[in-house]
């Protein structure tokens, strides 16, 4: 099994007036910088500050009757959290979701603001599936996993639907996609959707350095883990291995995925507040992280990249904007 364009269709007439279409937007000083034309997808203005709403919607919209009465449980870091609180809410579901101890302070407060409870555990040392699938047993709740899955996933590829329409809209071809990569949930659904619409468009995933399970899966030809003691400021990427269900996808899928420093991806969130005037957490900077740092020359071409998230504490950023980080 796997994800089609059909899915991706579909998804995005499910959450349609319920998902913001997010904007395109440019930058001449970003295109002057790089050469190319650059066109961003600014997710992080999507409701719940992520793209994550948009495969927790999918998946939460096709719960029946029962199921939603019943509720759902989630395990995140955070935007993944904030979407599947918000679309429960928005269905009248209960939501319960797992967090790590160290997920950022907004994120937390922004998941119980949207109604859901939060049970927190230790990522280094507790096992998040096993414990939300506990959750799942005793409660009667429905999982909805933060990427593996492909009602997830297809949500997520609603992006690129948009993402490709827009630049047409605007006489543009993408030569490239570049979009942030964690589980793979996001990056299978933009590459599904770019496959069918646009097959000579490239699409690159984006992660950080010392969470580059994607390319060292892509590399070794199977999945392969990060070491456990990894540590980022890109806590929406910290997955500590590929899915099951995406990493085939994206296998076949992705033209190739670099890796950025978190000093390049703090360079890239002070850019885009100076320059583009867009508040976007680290997680969600990695996909302009890599362009700025010139992983991937574009000059001459055109490029959509994915800024997948804005949920970022105040504290942090600060000390990014201060050159501390």
């Amino acid at each position: 099994m796997t994800i089609t364009f059909a899915d991706i269709e579909a998804a995005a007439a499910r959450i349609e007036g319920l998902a913001v279409v997010t904007p395109l937007v440019e930058s001449p000083a970003l295109n002057g910088r790089l050469g190319g034309r650059v066109l961003i997808k600014p997710e992080t203005l999507q409701r719940g500050g992520a793209f994550k709403f948009r495969g927790a919607m999918n998946k939460i919209s096709r719960l029946s009757d029962e199921e939603r009465a019943r509720g759902v449980v989630a395990c995140s870091s955070g935007n993944h959290a904030q979407g599947v609180a918000l679309s429960a809410r928005m269905v009248g579901a209960p939501a319960v979701i797992v967090m790590p101890q160290d997920a950022p302070a907004m994120k937390v407060a922004n998941t119980r603001d949207y109604g859901a409870e939060v049970i927190f555990y230790d990522r280094y040392t507790d096992d998040r599936d096993a414990i939300t699938r506990q959750i799942a047993q005793v409660r009667g709740m429905t999982i909805v996993w933060p990427f593996d899955d492909y009602d997830i996933a297809a949500g997520q590829g609603t992006a690129a639907l948009e993402m490709e329409a827009q630049a047409r809209a605007l006489g543009a071809h993408l030569d490239m996609a570049i979009t942030p990569v964690g589980g793979g949930g996001l990056a299978a659904g933009v590459s599904t959707a770019f496959r069918h619409l646009s097959p000579a468009t490239e699409v690159y995933g984006v992660e950080p350095s010392a969470f580059d399970d994607t390319a060292r899966s892509l590399a070794a030809g199977e999945r392969v883990g990060v070491d456990q003691g990894a540590r980022s400021i890109c806590d929406a990427l910290m997955s500590p291995m590929p899915g099951k269900l995406t990493f085939p996808i994206n296998q076949t899928n992705l033209t190739g995925v670099l890796t950025v420093t978190d000093a390049e991806v703090a360079e890239a969130m002070r850019y885009a507040f100076t320059w583009l005037k867009l508040v976007v957490e680290p997680g969600g900077c990695v996909a302009l992280a890599a362009l700025l740092a010139g992983k991937l020359p574009v000059e001459g071409k055109t490029v959509g990249v994915v800024l997948s998230g804005g949920n970022v504490d105040p504290e942090l950023f600060a000390k990014v904007l201060s050159g501390e980080i």
